[in-house]
């Protein structure tokens, strides 16, 4: 029967957003505990399955748990003699064969954040809902999110978390997982420099995006400033204009393919530093480059002040 305990435990952790090694015997020449196919995964704490136990095994998880700390690892294979005439580091194993083993990362994947699951919003999603990723939308207006309209992304490789909020949508920032990628594309400026004045008092996000004209971030930074209590270094962990600069398109389609390549490139250039940017220059539809909102500096706010809250309808 095929060792199925493998495929649990890759769901496991992916459901948990940890980090694991998928171990896989490739290949056998004469007697081995397994057979070729046989599965363990290790994570940073447990293990489930099995590769035969004993010398080889405990290598493998040794190899696999330093693995699991590095953003870098890629697939390796190690190869081991089973014979009274080797030294191991954990014992003797002397079947008299010769064993393979794959070591497959598993890494974390991304989290990114849409506030704002309009015309841009949407076909943003549906680009992005095609990466291995967990994808989390989130709109005020309820006929944003139905069934019915997120059809599209009924296949999607993504994970998919909708959040419908009435009001103050900020507040679904405590409940995203670390280092997820905020992008702000909502159909109402006061939501958008709420988000903003919430997500530069929260700690542990990736990148914060904001897509606006330079009128629009004018506005902001003097309301996140003299509101806020934001200094000019605080807000240069916004990036605005988001995408890609030289992709000028101001159809809702031709901007999330702008905005989609610029953060998949994040998450490619900024695994090892944390995917602290999203580097480019996309603006509104029919609108220019934001000016930079300053030199970079700090990622927290200045001086102590009440939070910015949109006003109430």
């Amino acid at each position: 029967m095929p060792d199925l305990t493998w495929v649990t435990a890759v769901a496991r952790l992916r459901e948990r957003r940890e980090p694991g090694v998928l171990v896989t015997v490739a290949a056998v020449r004469g007697h081995a505990p397994r057979r070729a196919g046989a599965k363990m995964v290790v994570g940073q704490s447990h293990t489930w399955g099995s590769i035969g136990g004993g010398n080889v095994e405990a290598v493998a998880v040794e190899r696999a748990r330093e693995w699991i700390t590095r953003p870098d690892a890629e697939p390796e294979l190690m190869e081991f003699a089973l014979n009274d005439k080797v030294v191991n580091q954990h014992g003797v194993q002397c079947c008299g064969g010769t064993v393979t083993v794959l070591l497959e990362p598993l890494p974390v994947p991304p989290a990114v954040a849409i506030f704002g699951v309009g015309h841009v919003g949407l076909e943003l999603a549906r680009i992005l809902a095609r990466h291995d990723l967990d994808l989390h939308l989130i709109d005020t207006r309820p006929d944003m999110l139905t069934a019915e309209r997120l059809a599209p992304l009924d296949d999607a490789i993504a994970v998919i978390h909708t959040h419908q909020v009435p009001l103050l949508p900020e507040q679904i920032l405590d409940r995203l997982p670390p280092g997820t990628h905020i992008l702000i594309m909502t159909h109402d400026h006061a939501e958008d420099v709420a988000l903003c004045d919430a997500a530069l008092r929260s700690e542990g996000l990736g990148a914060i995006g904001l897509i606006g004209s330079p009128a629009k971030w004018a506005r902001f930074t003097k309301q996140l400033i003299t509101e806020g209590g934001h200094t000019r270094e605080a807000l240069a962990r916004i990036k605005t204009p988001i995408g890609l600069a030289d992709i000028t398109g101001k159809e809702p389609a031709v901007i999330a393919v702008s905005v989609a390549a610029d953060l998949l490139r994040a998450f490619e250039t900024d695994s090892s530093a944390g995917g602290r940017s999203v580097t480019g220059g996309r603006g509104s539809p029919g609108r220019d480059r934001a000016p930079a909102a300053g030199p970079a500096g700090s990622a927290g706010s200045g001086r102590a002040a009440s939070p910015i809250r949109p006003a109430a309808n």
